[in-house]
């Protein structure tokens, strides 16, 4: 029978051996409402409770330590934990980095987050500025590890290079195929910081994990921010989030956000013929349906929308031919072709960026949006541009992988 995975936080609390490096240290923690324990303790108070750990302080990233924040944009504050009467010091509020004040706080940050795999998800931009301050303050940086639900594929356009942004953290893919951990030690050797950095390994997941994604049937799935409610989402979501650049629904509003896409003034069925007329071999490992909506809230609230939803989990669908990025890419380029003067692109403030377009700052260039727009581009054009881009960061990540 196989045994059972371990994440890292599990690991740590079992193995007095694990925090032996950390006796007389003051110990921080960067967590949000998914990292807990197998029974589903949150991590701060798992180590609160533990007698040979010292916990000073802790962090929130964006939506907050116990998830309090709905939308982007929407900041949360420091305050003082009720339990456990340590300070909570929020990194999406008033800074993005954390100050000097809370550095101090603590001689070693443990990182409890749990990732979904992808470049603008900001919990990884979040670990990036928390490398590169403890490296420049002489903190310790561990990672308690969880897996990529995404898993090892990857996908979609590098950054490039002047299109940094809290949601960009580096010339990464849109779907890295890599853990937090291993990102931090890439993360280390991009900018070559210098620091003590440990990553708590996970114990079986490999074996239990199909194609390094979630391990089925083991684990709960707790919302590590408020949309991203279960793993089809997750899986879904390199190709989904592009939707926040546009002025179709991601279903925000909805029971199913960011695993459908729709509008008022589109004929879903018409943009779902189209898509495989384009380009079929993009829709693979997965089920396409057309649907009917109506967000509550958010972009065309009180509409009804007429959508496509992204179905990953049934028989249908396969882990390593499912391509998110390249079927939303997909969508756009058929609702473009279907309606050459249709607004598609949303012009608004996104994630602290005033000028550029958010769509650009999304995908790290303006690339996919100067394909979707050029009527003469195919769905080949794209595709060259992006294998390269797909190959070389494969190459580039295999020295950072922790897990066979």
């Amino acid at each position: 029978m196989t045994s059972p995975t371990l994440f890292g936080l599990d690991r740590f609390l079992s193995d007095p051996a694990l925090r032996k490096p950390l006796a007389g240290r003051r110990v921080a923690l960067l967590a949000h409402p998914a990292s807990v324990t197998r029974d589903l303790t949150h991590a701060i108070d798992a180590l609160a409770a533990l007698p040979d750990l010292h916990l000073t302080a802790a962090f929130g990233p964006q939506h907050g330590l116990r998830g309090d924040k709905q939308d982007n944009m929407v900041e949360s504050t420091d305050y003082r934990d009720p339990r456990h009467g340590i300070p909570v010091f929020s990194l999406y509020g008033e800074v993005r980095r954390p100050t000097p004040a809370m550095l101090d706080s603590f001689d070693v940050l443990l990182i409890d987050l749990q990732d979904l795999g992808c470049r603008i998800y900001t919990f990884i931009t979040t670990l990036r500025y928390m490398l590169e301050a403890a490296a420049a303050h002489g903190k310790a940086v561990w990672v308690l590890d969880r897996p990529n639900p995404a898993g090892r594929p990857v996908e979609g356009l590098r950054l490039r290079a002047g299109w940094e942004s809290f949601v960009g953290a580096g010339p990464l893919p849109m779907r890295h195929g890599l853990t937090m951990g291993e990102l931090g030690h890439w993360f280390i050797a991009q900018h070559k910081l210098e620091l003590e950095y440990r990553v708590i390994r996970m114990q079986g997941w490999a074996e239990t994990a199909p194609g390094f994604g979630w391990p089925l049937g083991e684990r709960c799935w707790i919302n590590p921010s408020p949309n991203a409610a279960n793993l089809s989402m997750a899986r879904a979501y390199a190709g989904t989030v592009m939707l926040e650049g546009t002025t179709l629904s991601e279903g925000r509003g909805t029971t199913r956000p960011l695993e459908l896409f729709g509008a008022p003034d589109i004929d879903a069925h018409a943009v779902l013929a189209h898509m495989h007329a384009l380009a079929p071999e993009w829709l693979e490992g997965c089920r396409l349906r057309e649907c009917w909506f109506e967000p509550t809230f958010h972009k065309h609230a009180g509409k009804q929308c007429s959508g496509v939803q992204i179905h990953v989990e049934d028989s249908a669908y396969e882990h390593a031919a499912f391509r998110p990025w390249r079927l939303q890419a997909l969508a756009f380029k058929a609702i473009r072709n279907l309606y050459p003067d249709y607004p598609l692109w949303r012009d608004f403030p996104y994630e602290y960026e005033f000028e550029r377009l958010a769509i650009d700052l999304i995908n790290g260039s303006p690339l996919l949006r100067e394909w979707v727009d050029d009527t003469a581009a195919t769905p080949a054009d794209l595709e060259t541009v992006t294998r390269a881009d797909e190959e070389s960061w494969i190459a580039e990540r295999a020295s950072f992988l922790l897990y066979a």
